[in-house]
């Protein structure tokens, strides 16, 4: 029984390393695609600064107007 309780105690310490794990860079882009802005650096500005998404995608050369 010991061993069993070991085993599941290693495989739940794995999982979690795992779940905790932040994505890689071009992961993190390709979320930031699918959310309307450029790439990771564009979303953390708009999340954190004082640039509004509205910037974002106007910057990138818009043709509307």
């Amino acid at each position: 029984m010991e061993k069993k309780r070991q085993a599941l105690k290693k495989l739940l310490t794995a999982v979690e390393h795992e779940l905790l794990k932040k994505p890689d860079r071009k992961t993190l882009d390709r979320l930031s695609l699918l959310a309307g802005f450029q790439d990771w650096d564009s979303f953390q500005d708009a999340l954190h600064g004082d640039v509004s998404a509205d910037e974002n995608y106007n910057k990138k050369g818009s043709t509307s107007g």
